[in-house]
């Protein structure tokens, strides 16, 4: 049995320190690969994939500069067998799963690489490799490697950067180079003679428009996925309750799809999310994670109630794809690669097309949260089941990567573990962020600061980020759908 041991990290995502800096290079994104590399050797000599390397993964250590980057959110994580190859289930992101996974073949470390590939490419000129509105044809270019380095951002990119992506991005795995060997590339080792010390100014621009498109995107999946559950049927459910999100969900779907890419190359060029990893390979922590909920909450609300940083969702999946093609607003699987893609910063506007709700709306979901976050903190269930859906589903670390649907897993922790817990613990929710998706839909995400006293009585602080969606049903919001972040870290002493 392996033991993770992680890190408190206060420093953000890398790609948002990155838009932020008044200078990047080339050099500046050798760097960072060289950070997510030795991340990834780390991990790799311990046998241990990530299997869902991605921006939302890549955290700073602080808000200090030069802050190490931090390799976070192991819930897909597996064990392997050295350099065997075995068939683990088809599990990541859609834009940086390998071709061995797509295919179904046995794979192993190299899946990884791969990942660091794609975001190599994207920290050069700020889009992705890999793009297209069909997620079936996208996965057709992944498998054929279908990618090239147009002009003009790509010609003052150095021939040995282009080299390193093409070794990355290398279709057979057992040719693919490793990590180890990526760190003692030209490009990497010896970047202060070799990689480009001129400002890339278009790139910045790019990975902003690209942060944006991160940060919208987890709300609006969300909320599809929510949507479709609806939509196949549950007998409890008002239909013309369900028509209407699952309307608006599709709407702001192709609304974003029909949009042109403003900054993003619409031959096979992804605008999915950017990603970089790292943790030092002297330093096995990484990013930490709260305890599963805590016995006090106090909500920090910013002057207007609902201005905040909102974390991105894990946008992973863990499910056999059945071969099948899907179109965009079929599945979450499906969105989750194309809403990604949608256009700029221009985005955010779409938005706020739908029937604006009064900042009175907001604060109601904000107080809906601490309403349910304090019934589990009281360990009342009954409470509980009072302010979620019956259907609630869920990816939780608790669950091991798994949507988990209704209420008898959580009525696990309830009764054994939320009733029974005698410790004082204080949650803080921080900046909480909500998302008005027409009139009966909204999205709420927030960091969960949570102090606890561990079993030889010592307090401890940890963090996690956490979305969830609120459907109103008959005047009456329900928690629908809940994403949180990290590793198990429930205060079970």
């Amino acid at each position: 049995m392996s033991l993770f041991v992680f890190d408190l990290v206060t420093g953000g995502e890398l790609f948002e320190d990155i838009v932020a800096r008044e200078y990047y290079s080339e050099a500046d994104a050798s760097h960072c690969i060289n950070q997510i590399l030795e991340s990834v050797s780390h991990i790799h000599q311990h046998d241990i994939v990530h299997r869902d390397l991605k921006p939302e993964n890549l955290l700073l250590a602080s808000k200090m500069k030069g802050a190490a980057v931090k390799l976070a959110d192991f819930g897909l994580a597996i064990e392997v067998q050295a350099e065997q190859q075995a068939w683990f289930g088809f599990a990541g992101t859609p834009g940086y799963l390998s071709p061995e996974v797509l295919r179904k073949d046995p794979y192993g470390k190299p899946v990884d690489i791969w990942a660091c590939g794609v975001i190599l490419y994207i920290l050069l000129v700020g889009y992705p490799p890999f793009w297209d509105e069909d997620q079936h044809k996208l996965y057709q270019q992944i498998k054929a490697g279908a990618y090239d380095f147009p002009s003009p951002e790509w010609d003052t990119v150095t021939p040995e950067a282009k080299n390193l992506i093409n070794q990355m991005l290398t279709i057979n795995p057992a040719k693919r180079i490793t990590a180890d060997q990526a760190i003692n590339h030209p490009w990497v080792c010896q970047r202060s003679t070799v990689a480009s010390m001129i400002h890339r100014q278009e790139t910045v621009e790019c990975l902003r428009k690209f942060n944006a498109r991160r940060k919208l995107k987890g709300a609006i999946l969300t909320t599809m996925l929510v949507s479709r559950n609806f939509s196949v049927g549950r007998q409890h459910t008002s239909p013309a309750a369900t028509t209407s999100t699952a309307a608006m969900a599709q709407e702001a779907c192709k609304s974003l799809l029909n949009k042109k890419t403003d900054g993003v190359k619409s031959q096979g060029t992804n605008s999915k999310n950017s990603v970089v990893s790292s943790s030092s390979t002297k330093d096995s922590s990484m990013s930490s994670t709260a305890p599963m909920e805590a016995q006090t909450t106090v909500v920090h609300n910013p002057a207007d109630g609902t201005k905040g940083s909102t974390e991105s969702c894990n946008n992973t999946e863990e499910e056999e794809m059945k071969g099948r093609k899907v179109s965009a607003c079929e599945s979450s699987t499906s969105s989750s690669v194309t809403l990604s893609q949608c256009s700029t910063l221009e985005d955010r506007s779409l938005l706020l097309q739908y029937p604006a709700a009064p900042s009175s709306r907001k604060q109601e979901i904000i107080k809906m949260t601490e309403q349910l976050i304090e019934a589990i903190n009281n360990g009342d269930f009954e409470a509980y089941t009072r302010i979620c859906d019956p259907g609630l589903t869920s990816f939780e670390p608790e669950a091991l990567g798994n949507l988990v649907e209704g209420m008898d897993f959580h009525k696990f922790y309830f009764e054994n573990l939320l009733s029974k817990n005698s410790k004082p613990v204080h949650t803080t929710i921080l900046n909480p962020h909500v998302h008005l998706i027409g009139e009966e839909a909204a999205c709420i995400a927030y960091i969960r600061l949570t102090q606890f006293m561990d079993a030889q009585g010592r307090p401890r602080s940890c963090q996690s980020e956490e979305t969830r969606v609120w459907h109103r049903r008959d005047a009456k919001w329900l928690n629908v759908h809940f994403h949180c972040s990290g590793a198990p870290a429930a205060p079970l002493q």
